[in-house]
This record gives C-alpha cells, structure tokens and sequence, in this order.
C-alpha cells in the first residue's frame, strides 16, 4: 500500500501569534478602575422567528396599501379638494376645444364652465364615479403659465399626436415639466379613429415605439368618443399619486375667484379677496403668503364660504304639507347665508410674520467714528511736514537720482476700483419687438414668393449691432477655452495698481482664506443660519408635527391679502392664473442661494456670469444676475466666466431663502422678447460663506534661458511692477515651478529661478486670485414672454391668425 503524500497546493495555517496572556485581574490592574463606555441603543433588535417576519411584513403592506387608498378617497371626493388636471397638448394638429367637449358631456356629470381670458377651465362633477374634476389649460405657447400650473396639479393630461406624438414644441416643454419635477401624468391620442382601420394597429405600434423613451412603461389611451372619455376619467379617478417635495410641506390654492377692495389712502393698493381649496398643508393665517410672480404678504383674515362646487349640494325633499317645504327651504338659504358670512379666523399681530426682507445695515457698526475738524487739520499739516523727506545718499549723488530712492511703504497704491470693473462688464442686449414686423411676417406666410424676395425678407429682420455683440460673446468664449484666465497686463495702467485686489496663493486647495474678509456691503442686508442643515431639519420636524389651527386640506376658504397692489387683479382678469403657496418660517428674507445646473444640450449659446437671466426656483420666479462657478467639495472654488457645457456648476445668486428640495429653470430673455430654456438642476443650500475666487493668469515669455534661470520678459512693463509681484511663485504650462530672483532694468525684465531648465516654447504664468461676489439684482416681477411656437429651424413668435 503506497504511502500518502501531500501535492503541491497543500494548505498552510496561519501561525499562531505568540505573546503575553493576560487574565481578568492583569486587565483590571492595567485600567486601574477605569471601566469601558456603555452603547445605549435606542432601537431594541428582537429575533424575530420566520412567522412573525412574514405577519410584520403582511402589517407593512397592509399599512401602506390603507395610505395609499385614503389618499385616493380624499382627492376629488367630498372632503378633499377637487381633481385638478392640466392639459397639455404636445402637438400643433391637436384640438383643444375638441378634447374639452368629448370631457364635458352631461352624462359623463355635471359641467360647471369657467373662461377667463387665454386661460380655458372647467369643473366637472361626476356621481357615478364620486369624484369630481377641475380641468385646466394654458394657451399654446405660454410656458410659464404651463409650468405654474403644473406645480400645482395633481395629474398632468398630456394629448398626444397618433403619427407624430409630439413635436419640437412639445419635446421643449417636456423638458421643462420633466426638469422641474413631474406630478402623475397620464398619455391620451387624439384623432386615432380618423385613420384607416388597416394603419391604426400599425400606428399605435409605432407610438408606442416612440413614447418609451420620454414615458417608459406607460400606457396609451385613447380619447376620440364619448365611451372613451368616461374610460380616461375612471383611469384619472382611479390613479396612484406622485408627490412633490416642494409642495407637500407647504399650502397651496388655485384661486378660482379674486376680488379686489381699494385701501382707503389710494386706490392702487388694497386687500385682494382669494377664494379656492387649500391643498398640501394646513393653512395657517400667521404665515405669509407667495403670489407667484408678485412677491410675498401678509393674510389679515380667512373665511369658510358655501362650497360652489359640492358633490351633494343640499336639495329640499318634496313634503305632503307644502308649508313645511317653504320653510325648510327658507332655513337652508338663512344657514347658507350665516355659512357665507363665516370667519374662520384672523391674524394675531403678536405672532404674525413680518414682511422684512432684509437687514437695515448700521454703518457705524464697524467701531470706528468719523474724525473731527481738529484732526484733518492736524493729519494735514502732519502730511505737509512729512512731505520733506531728508534721506542718506551715496556720495555724487544727483537730485534726480536721490528722487528714485524710495522705500517701498512710501509708494501709494492708488485705486484700482475703476480699473477691475473695466474688464468683464456685463451687457444687456434691448430690442423691443414691432408689431409691425410681425404684421409683414403674417402677410408673406402663405405666399409663395422668390428665392430673393425671402433673402430680403430675412435681412430686414436681422439686426446688425446684436449679431455683432453675439459675435464677440462667442470670441470670448472661444479664447476662454484655448487660455483659461489668462490676461494681458496693461501698458497704461501700473499692474500692481490693476491686481491691487488679487492675491497669491501657495495652493489654491489647502491656503487659507478668510470667508468674513473684506465683505461688500450687500452682505450687509442678507440673512445668514449659523448651521442650515440643523435649522432645516428642525422646520421640516415641526411642520410633519404641527398641529396649529387653521383651514385644513379640502377647505374651500376665502383669503384676505393685505396691501396687495391692483396689478395683480388685473394680472388675474387678463387670464393668467393665480397661485398662491405659504411660506415657511425665515422664507421671506433675503440671502445668498447656490444651485447645481447643467447646461441644456439644446441651447448652444454663451451664457456670461453675471448676466441677468430668469429663475424658476421651486415655487417662485424672479429675475437675477448669478456667479458660475466649479461644482467641488473644497472650500474654495474656482470662478467660471461661461456656463459650460461638459460639467455641472454653480449659481450663485442673491434671492429669497428657500429650503431644499427644489428644482431650479434658468431661462434667458432674447432680443425679440422670448424666453429660451438655458440650463436645469436643483437647489443645493443657502451658504453665504460659499467662496467664489476669480482667477487671473498674466504669462511671460522665456527671453533667455540658462540651467535653473531664465530671463522673462511682457509679464510686466516697469521695474516696481517686478518687485511687488515678487513673493508670489510662478509656473509654467510644461509643468515647471519658480520664483521671481530680481528685476532687470526698468522695463519689466526679471531674473527668474525654476525647478528645471525651460523650453524656449514653454510659457511662464503667475496666477492671482481674488474673491467675487453676486449682483443685487434680484427682481420678483418677471416679464411675459412672447408666446413661441418652435420649430426644427428656430423659435419664431406665434401669431394670431383670425
């Protein structure tokens, strides 16, 4: 019998690790009495056998499913606030008036109309299905006014072409709905039954196709007949919600009516009267309100008015005694009208909000006084006596070489306030569009015209003086991507007076730099949280924990607005909607916002910071002029003259606080008054101490060239230039590391030390950092656009064709 051996892969233990063992009482004697921290878990974990895993999780799926459904019975039902749906069609051939008749047969329920303007509504009260509509729509074109209406509806209707599904208007208006947070939707065809039995399999086939990549797994339905619409209100009756952040921790109202009462000093303010269902949270009167595209103010009372639109209004029952039947009805108008006359409550001036947006600065704060007539006169006669300087000089020397010996203290810096804003100025582009134009544009649509008469046509509209500013946007853009910051020294200005306010730094990662230094006077006025995160954390506890009094969910209320100016009525009778939220506590005030947006792949042109572009930040919209700068994790972060397209940045803007989550729209207004969709994101925090440092780079070039040294000359032009810069280190593009050793001459010649001998084509760079800040440009009343219709070529105004 052969012996075993062992193969080539046999295993190898671990050896034992000797040493000293230690018992209980080593162990203790060592501590010396000290004795380990106990962990006090709050969370008890149990063992749970297999059975009591399966009934907790039969418990948790029960739970949610009778949340789900208690959602379901108290939106549209009786008390809960109506059903508000937004059509939107996403297609020029599609109908809207057609599609709003097919949803307001009589058998279908009750049709309450409501026209106001280019704003088409209608509330819809359905028995059978104990549910009860509000349609709503916006006129084609009118992107605002779809994007305020979709932040508060509760199912987006969105009508869709049977051949074509949508086209470029409706691709661009998905992606504004789609980047400011979509609530539950659903997809309908109209016009289906008008094609060939034999295409319209075929046809739905390929929209099906072509709906999964904007709406994957969603289902297509159909809306041509009358059996067809009562399908698609089961389906909206029926369906599961999605939530919105920004909204579910907030109260909101669609007005359906508003009123306005002149003040008794003028008649341009007044209180405007709101009357609709309060959605989301509890209304409380101390808060203050938002009215969506005019600003914030203060509720003085709220009132609980009859529901005009109840599923089971009171009916008087016919009686055998018709004298009981008067009086029954007689008792019901007299209860209507003590209801109509309901307060539910009034503001407490002890606990309500104050409209103060910003801080009113002290200027004496600073502790220093304003110096008195004695002591110019004394500092003036001081400067005249130090004016005669008596100073050692080198034997022979003459007078006008005695002049040039100075020490470096004695040199005055001068200004350079004039010379920062020199560069960098940001521009408005203001053209008024003509009716006139528009006119000449309607009377050519149709015709059919030569190659040059549409050659003129096209240089007519073009305006000259904006496509040049164009031109030298994109110049600039373009030698900001082939030379990152890089600037020419000036020959007029002295450099040290230019960069006066830029500094060196040794790394721009890990130097340090003061967020409280040297501040502007608009951060005089905003309000800073000495922690955010903590602060947001404790408001969002207490609003899931509030229970202040006030007008619940599903309320139909009437809400006093104080000091409200008559624009806004007028707003609201012109047709557009009115959209009020409540605000959180400190939402009001003015501070320092920063949003992460990424640049959207259909807008191609230069976008410059500090230009003034239109917001749609969670609930408001206002008009500002940001920072960009780099999206990182350091303290410091760099300053971007453009809005890129390859990464995510930056905007940082002064606005109103507003706490996260929150979608962010950046629209920028043309010059023929339209709004293009720029860039998207989201809310990142309210962090005033968020440093913004601008980068400029002046370069030199290597003059002559030895071991470790090198001569440079064109960085600066004078020899005090040389020697102020001195301290800070130069690099150069080859990845070489110096520092200046001493001038030469009088023209800006400097000897320099590296860490490497230099290539004669490599270039020499100092880099200087200052710190930046946003413009206080922030306006709450944004302009209406021209209403667009886009197509594959361009976006053109859309004209009313009678």
């Amino acid at each position: 019998m052969a012996a075993h051996r062992c193969g080539p892969l046999k295993q190898q233990n671990k050896a034992h690790k000797g040493g000293r063992h230690r018992g209980r009482g080593s162990a203790q004697r060592d501590n010396k009495g000290r004795v380990e921290l106990k962990v006090l878990c709050k969370r008890v974990r149990k063992h749970l056998s297999r059975l009591d895993q399966r009934h907790r999780a039969n418990q948790l799926r029960k739970q949610k499913k009778e949340a789900v459904l208690a959602e379901k019975r108290q939106l549209g039902r009786k008390d809960g606030p109506p059903h508000q749906v937004l059509v939107v069609p996403l297609h020029s051939r599609i109908s809207l008036p057609e599609a709003f008749r097919l949803l307001q047969d009589e058998d279908l329920g009750t049709v309450h109309l409501n026209e106001r303007g280019s704003t088409h509504s209608f509330m819809l009260l359905c028995p059978r299905l104990k549910h009860r509509c509000f349609f709503t729509s916006a006129r084609p074109g009118d992107l605002h006014t779809v994007l305020d209406l979709a932040k508060v509806a509760d199912t987006i209707l969105f009508l869709l072409d049977p051949l074509e599904g949508w086209d470029s208007t409706g691709d661009y208006c998905l992606s504004c709905l789609f980047a400011q947070g979509l609530p539950t939707y659903t997809l309908a065809v109209r016009g289906l039954s008008a094609l060939p039995p034999k295409k319209q399999v075929d046809v739905r086939k390929k929209l099906s196709k072509a709906v999964e990549k904007r709406f994957p797994e969603d289902k297509l339905l159909l809306l041509d007949t009358q059996q067809e619409a009562g399908v698609l209100l089961r389906q909206l009756a029926n369906q599961k919600q999605r939530h919105l952040a920004f909204r579910d921790r907030r109260a909101y109202l669609f007005a359906h009516v508003a009123d306005f009462v002149p003040g008794e000093e003028s008649n341009l303010v007044g209180t405007l009267k709101i009357s609709g269902y309060v959605r989301g949270r509890t209304l409380n009167v101390n808060r203050l309100l938002h009215i969506v595209g005019h600003g914030d103010f203060q509720i003085k009372q709220i009132d609980a008015p009859m529901d005009p639109f109840s599923l089971n209004p009171t009916v008087s029952k016919s009686s055998k005694e018709p004298t009981m039947a008067m009086e029954v009805v007689a008792a019901d108008a007299v209860t209507d009208m003590e209801e109509d006359l309901k307060v539910l409550m009034k503001a407490d001036p002890d606990r309500q909000e104050s409209l103060q947006t910003e801080v009113i600065p002290d200027p004496m704060e600073g502790e220093q006084t304003w110096p008195t007539e004695e002591e110019l006169n004394e500092a003036n006669d001081f400067l005249k006596q130090s004016s005669k300087v008596v100073k050692k000089v080198p034997k022979g020397t003459s007078n006008y070489q005695a002049e040039w010996i100075l020490d470096e203290g004695d040199e005055s810096s001068g200004e350079g306030d004039e010379y920062d804003n020199i560069q960098h100025e940001d521009f408005m582009e203001e053209e008024d569009s003509q009716d006139e134009s528009s006119g000449k544009e309607e009377e050519y649509e149709t015709m059919t015209v030569g190659e040059s008469v549409h050659d003129d046509l096209y240089d007519e509209q073009l305006d000259e003086e904006a496509e040049q500013k164009m031109l030298e946007k994109y110049k600039e853009e373009r030698l900001q991507e082939m030379f990152p910051d890089e600037m020419d020294t000036p020959r007029d200005v002295a450099a040290r007076i230019r960069f006066q306010k830029y500094r060196g730094l040794k790394s721009f990662r890990t130097s340090p730099w003061d967020p409280k230094e040297n501040l502007p006077r608009d951060y005089a006025r905003i309000f800073q949280f000495q922690n955010f995160t903590n602060t947001r954390k404790n408001i969002f506890k207490e609003v899931e924990e509030d229970g202040a009094e006030g007008a619940e969910v599903g309320w139909y209320v009437t809400i006093h607005v104080s000091e409200v100016p008559v624009s806004v009525i007028e707003y609201f009778r012109q047709g557009a909607p009115l959209i009020v939220f409540s605000l959180l506590p400190y939402e009001q005030k003015m501070s320092v916002l920063n949003m992460v947006v990424s640049r959207n792949p259909g807008n191609a042109e230069p976008v410059k910071a500090k230009e003034e572009l239109i917001f749609h930040c969670g609930f408001r919209r206002f008009r500002a002029s940001p920072l960009f700068s780099q999206h990182t994790a350091a303290d410091k972060h760099k300053f971007q003259r453009f809005l890129t397209a390859d990464a995510a940045l930056v905007v940082t803007v002064y606005a109103p606080i507003t706490f996260p989550p929150a979608a962010v729209l950046l629209f920028k207004q043309k010059s023929n008054g339209m709004h293009s969709l720029v860039a998207t994101g989201h809310l990142l925090s309210v962090d005033p101490d968020r440093m913004v440092i601008k980068r400029v780079v002046l370069s030199g070039h290597p003059f002559k060239i030895f071991t470790k040294m090198a001569v440079v000359r064109y960085m600066f032009f004078n020899r005090e230039d040389v020697m102020w810069f001195k301290p800070v280190e130069l690099r150069t593009k080859w990845g070489r590391r110096g520092h200046i050793k001493e001038p030469l001459g009088t023209h800006g010649h400097m000897k320099c030390s590296f860490d490497g001998k230099l290539k004669s084509q490599d270039t020499v760079l100092m880099n200087l950092y200052k710190r930046v800040f946003p413009k206080w440009t922030y306006d709450p009343h944004v302009p209406e656009p021209i209403p667009w219709v886009k197509n594959e070529a361009s976006i053109v105004p859309e004209m009313d064709v009678e």
